[in-house]
């Protein structure tokens, strides 16, 4: 057994069944916000995201001063917090993320070459021992087609080659829509990897002509994308369950001048059409959930019609994955949740994968 696979076998006996993990950007150390400031009774996976990727393949810290030098729970650093809470947190793994967006363009000129893909794998493996990670989550946003998904697995296989599955963790991040998922093998990709953070949100949002909820799981039309979409798409391909963690995300995005899904809009607000969940619902508004598609919402106010995710529509993803026998949960991003433990998806997230 690797020891990935004894890491979840020893979780599970001591009562941690599934995967709970949360997504913490360092440019939120910038905010004020702290790794320590997260509650580990109920996360047992943190992705510290990002580490930035260069035109030859090499892996380096996306911030060195947040990353290292910041004063950070006592400590030096993003980094050093986690290292810190880690020994105080037997649990718990901490995982490097590489990419997001602002790596979109290198990533496919990296993967198209053996030299630079090997070149990416030796230099993840040295970060991830020299800071003390668990492993290496990689986020491409997002193999463009039929070759770049060929590359995408390829460069899996060399992490792979480099970073074995007894030593380390490796998990990839992809999104529920079709169009992107047909460019991968997602058999032979999910063979390599120990989980798949699928990022069951953003589906709508101010680049769309008319509003519509942003992390729904169910849809009322086959032509529209969801979390259920994604996670059907996966295991109809190959992808075992068990590797899949469902995404929640801890913001809700804006459309002005609507009520609700399906009409247009005028435009959007908050910070770039988003409000981050601990600031939901707004001022003078009414929160609802949709039931059939498993959707929060509120309107009025400043941010018009505003989509999310509430403790109720956390616990039927919760309810779903224990259902469809998925890895667990993951959140974009912790230092976003509320601070008030009835309102906060993380720990409903973990109740709800844990009750019987």
């Amino acid at each position: 057994m690797s020891s990935s696979s004894s890491r979840r076998r020893k979780a599970s006996v001591a009562g941690i069944g599934y995967t709970n993990a949360v997504y913490f950007p360092s440019s939120k150390i910038y905010q004020g916000a702290t790794p320590g400031m997260m509650n580990y009774k109920c996360i047992n996976h943190v992705y510290y995201a990002f580490a930035s990727l260069g035109p030859d393949g090499t892996v380096f810290l996306g911030d060195e001063w947040a990353d290292t030098q910041s004063p950070c729970d006592g400590v030096n650093g993003g980094i050093g917090s986690l290292m810190h809470l880690k020994q105080a947190n037997p649990h718990l793994s901490v995982v490097i993320s590489v990419g997001g967006g602002n790596t979109s363009a290198k990533f496919p000129i990296v993967a198209a070459s053996a030299a630079l893909r090997d070149n990416f794998a030796r230099s993840a493996r040295g970060l991830v021992e020299a800071s003390g990670f668990d492993g290496i989550d990689i986020m491409w946003e997002f193999p463009g087609d039929l070759q770049e998904g060929a590359d995408f697995v390829d460069l899996l296989t060399t992490v792979r080659l480099h970073m074995p599955e007894d030593q380390f963790l490796l998990t990839a991040a992809l999104p529920c829509g079709v169009p992107i998922l047909q460019n991968i093998d997602i058999a032979m990709a999910t063979m390599l990897v120990d989980y798949v953070n699928l990022m069951a949100y953003d589906f709508s949002g101010p680049w769309d002509p008319r509003s519509g909820h942003h992390a729904q799981l169910y849809t009322m039309d086959k032509a529209s994308t969801s979390g259920d979409t994604g996670v059907s798409y996966l295991i109809g391909h190959g992808c075992p369950s068990q590797k899949i963690l469902l995404g929640i995300p801890l913001y809700g995005r804006s459309f002005l001048g609507v009520s609700g899904p399906g009409h247009r809009h005028k435009g959007c607000g908050g910070e770039d059409g988003t409000f981050e969940y601990n600031m939901l619902p707004r001022r003078n508004t009414k929160e609802t959930v949709d039931k059939r598609v498993c959707a929060a919402s509120c309107a009025g106010g400043d941010g018009g019609f505003v989509t999310y995710d509430n403790p109720e529509t956390v616990k039927m993803k919760g309810a779903y994955c224990k259902q469809k026998k998925l890895g667990g949960l993951f959140y974009w991003t912790g230092p976003a949740d509320s601070t008030d433990r009835h309102r906060s998806l993380i720990a409903t997230g973990f109740k709800a994968l844990h009750s019987s």
